[in-house]
């Protein structure tokens, strides 16, 4: 390499985004950003990462985990910029938490690593940054489905959770009444709210990961209707109900 460029990947990209950031001799584009604006960048990007995993697919996810690093980056770099931390920071802080939170590996204790003494640790780091509270910490921007279950989960661990599935499914049909019943269109939102938090609890229950659960059924209903689509042909749109309904048995029967 020239005299110019780092030797070193991590420190030639940090070098790019410096470059991109530039008052004077930057992109237009990425010099107008802030955390704002590319928060929706960095989400979808792990995304991303997710379906190529999901996929097996190794060349894209090598794609993809770098498209996820130059997110890093590029907070890190924004953040430069403010005083605030550099990426050196991040990776240290990293490195800092993974080893705390491995005291039989890096440390003297003894033991392996379960999840209570897991959450056991998390805890305590919570504790230190004054987040007290059972529920602190749970990121607010989180999927849904997965915020649902994290609450749940922290309020479960102070003894605030039904004893078994009786009481979720309970609560499902409770709710199911109540949207049902429901007559103004906030009401009709706060109810199916309330219906889709009691249907997370029910699957949690049975110890299912709501949103593991919920991505595979995507998967399930989109390979499924591509089937119905493949089978109808161009007319597919114009057939009845009852018919498309007997193109989805045809391709869930042939699945099985």
């Amino acid at each position: 390499m020239s005299d110019n460029v780092p030797d070193k990947p991590i420190d030639r990209l940090i070098s790019v985004m410096a470059r991109l950031r530039d008052p004077e001799r930057g992109c237009e584009w990425d010099r107008a950003q802030d955390f704002d604006s590319i928060a929706p960048y960095t989400i979808e990007e792990a995304y991303e990462v997710a379906d190529a995993i999901e996929r097996a697919d190794m060349r894209d996810l090598k794609d993809e985990l770098g498209d996820l690093l130059l997110q890093i980056v590029f907070h890190s770099r924004m953040a430069e910029e403010l005083g605030h931390f550099q990426f050196d920071d991040v990776a240290t802080a990293i490195s800092d938490k993974m080893e705390s939170r491995h005291p039989h590996i890096f440390g003297t204790q003894d033991g392996t690593m379960g999840e209570a003494r897991w959450e056991a640790i998390k805890e305590g780091e919570r504790t230190a940054k004054g987040e007290t509270g059972a529920l602190d910490g749970v990121a607010i921007a989180l999927p849904a489905l997965l915020r649902a279950q994290k609450l749940q989960k922290r309020a479960a661990r102070i003894g605030f959770d039904w004893p078994d599935p009786a009481g979720p499914r309970a609560k499902i049909l409770e709710e199911i009444e109540e949207l049902e019943t429901a007559s103004s269109d906030q009401e009709k939102i706060e109810e199916a709210g309330d219906l889709l938090f009691a249907a997370v609890n029910f699957v949690r229950a049975h110890g299912i990961a709501a949103e593991d659960a919920l991505r595979a059924a995507n998967v399930k209903f989109e390979r499924r209707f591509r089937g119905m689509e493949a089978l109808a042909g161009e007319g597919f749109a114009d057939l009845s109900l009852d018919a498309k309904e007997a193109l989805w048995q045809e391709v869930k029967g042939s699945e099985t």
